[in-house]
């Protein structure tokens, strides 16, 4: 069943001082910023700068790529601090464990570099021929 007893008395002055607060700072800088108003003014993004192209650009896919390993190693990060961690606890087994997932990791990073998805002066031909000659065997 529902337990009663329980006191919100703390959450509700917390949400309360919250709201407060958030009120606050959206009526300051109402009454305290500046009230003008233009016709370049009032185009996106450019706050009465003159506009000089489209906002709209192009990034080459190197920088997405660059992303995808941040996050990938990022997360690779992640699990060995918890591993890390549990040093103690996790024993021959958990070592085993990281030593594994860590040489999948160097193996796929060599898979990477030998197919040239780090090379970006190529241009992703070799990438592409790496994919049609894998396709070709499967």
């Amino acid at each position: 069943m529902i337990n009663l007893s329980i006191n919100y008395t703390p959450f509700i002055i917390y949400t309360i001082l919250a709201l407060i607060i958030v009120a606050g700072m959206l009526g300051l800088s109402w009454f305290l910023g500046e009230k003008s108003s233009g016709r370049i003014r009032n185009q996106p993004y450019e706050s009465g700068i003159k506009p000089t192209g489209s906002a709209r650009l192009r990034f080459p896919s190197k920088f997405y790529l660059i992303a995808m390993f941040f996050v990938l190693f990022d997360i690779e990060a992640v699990f060995l601090y918890s591993y890390a961690m549990a040093f103690r606890e996790a024993g021959w087994v958990g070592f085993v464990a990281a030593a594994v997932f860590i040489g999948i990791l160097i193996a796929l990073l060599f898979y990477e570099i030998s197919i040239g998805a780090l090379d970006f002066e190529t241009s992703g031909k070799k990438i592409l021929k790496a994919a049609k000659k894998r396709k070709g065997t499967t």
